[in-house]
């Protein structure tokens, strides 16, 4: 089969003297090489598609269709993935030489994680090539994925979040108190708090529609403050209905609004006094959900709001400070005596004798 079409080859004829047995070891011989993709293919018959140019064509179609995290993708297929696996031939990629890639990134000091996105995409863009027919689906291997360590989750106390704020108020940039507020009064991600638009604010139910969210469109519910704020803030615009965070100029963005706001949340992070290693934008979210947690919060309500695609992401969440798991070991205290000594373990010589002497037990030998 080649290009989906069965080629028929004529090995001789029995009349002509070719036996059985030739014709047998003829065949092997054919599909040896196909195996070995050294296949004689016939004039006018593309030959197997290379990864390189497989994965070009991968990424124009989602260009062309609206696919999620094109330019991450492209960038990965062309600074690792294509370089490394680019002359492999698409069916036959394997388990083990995918582990040998991953062994080489992280000697290379690729972390697991980056390692494992990376790894992902290559799954992605196999799982497509299957579905288009590029290649059969027994042909896409098993992705060799690591274990990640996970991150110890920072939060900031009520303190530090006034700090932060304050910091942000402080900063020459117009716009990262309002991103400060956003994080911690609504819970949402860096990049969908940049793209939020006011035409797509629902101020009177406090819902801002988020078209592009991580997990799916959703409705993103947020506080009364933060409604305000941004009230307040949309009467100054001079258009109302556009980006809460247009683009300072054209060369930031073709998407007409910022897509980054880590330098001046960091300049408002050792303005407050904080660790910058440690107090990242993501930290603001992380709080928000905490104090969701701490309050009792059911995790579907908590879900509804953080917009994680699954309850086992909210779960991370509760092993912080979750008052439930504190409430639930407490159910398990039993009085501890202030001091232990030895002797109150050593039994009493008398009480010994009382029993009586301890004689071995031997064993009887069995009959059998």
């Amino acid at each position: 089969m080649v290009d989906s079409q069965r080629i028929h080859r004529v090995v001789g004829r029995e009349s002509e003297g070719v036996t059985r047995e030739q014709a047998e070891r003829a065949i092997e011989s054919f599909r040896t090489k196909a195996r070995e993709g050294r296949l004689d293919l016939p004039a006018a018959r593309k030959a197997h598609q290379l990864l390189a140019d497989a994965a070009d064509e991968y990424i124009k179609r989602l260009e062309e269709s609206g696919g999620k995290n094109v330019k991450i993708k492209a960038r990965q297929f062309r600074m690792y993935l294509k370089p490394e696996l680019g002359r492999e031939r698409l069916d036959k990629l394997t388990e083990f030489g995918l582990k040998k890639y991953r062994k080489k990134r992280t000697a290379d000091g690729a972390s697991e994680a980056t390692v494992n996105r990376e790894l992902a995409t290559l799954s992605h863009f196999l799982r497509s090539a299957a579905e288009w027919k590029w290649i059969k689906r027994d042909d896409v291997p098993a992705i060799p994925k690591a274990p990640e360590r996970r991150k110890t989750i920072t939060i900031l106390t009520d303190d530090q979040s006034e700090a932060l704020m304050q910091g942000a108020i402080g900063d020459q940039d117009a716009r990262v108190w309002l991103f400060v507020a956003f994080g911690l009064n609504a819970a949402m991600r860096h990049r969908e708090i940049l793209s939020v638009r006011y035409d797509q604010i629902d101020f009177a139910n406090r819902r801002i529609f988020i078209p592009e969210a991580k997990a799916g469109e959703r409705e993103q519910p947020i506080t009364a403050a933060l409604a305000s704020a941004l009230e307040k803030q949309r009467k100054m615009e001079d258009k109302p209905d556009d980006w809460v965070f247009p683009t300072l100029n054209a060369k930031q963005s073709n998407d007409g609004h910022r897509t980054n706001m880590a330098r001046p949340f960091l300049r408002s992070v050792i303005r407050a006094g904080l660790d910058p290693d440690k107090v990242t934008p993501h930290t603001m979210r992380h709080t928000a959900i905490t104090r969701l947690v701490k309050a009792g919060v059911d995790l579907p309500t908590i879900q509804r709001i953080s917009g994680h695609k699954t309850l086992a992401m909210v779960l991370r969440y509760t092993h912080v400070h979750g008052l439930h798991i504190d409430a639930a070991i407490d159910a398990l205290s039993r009085p501890i005596p202030d001091a232990v000594t030895q002797e109150l373990h050593t039994p009493v010589k008398s009480a010994v004798e009382a029993v009586g002497k301890i004689v071995p037990l031997k064993r009887r030998k069995s009959a059998a």
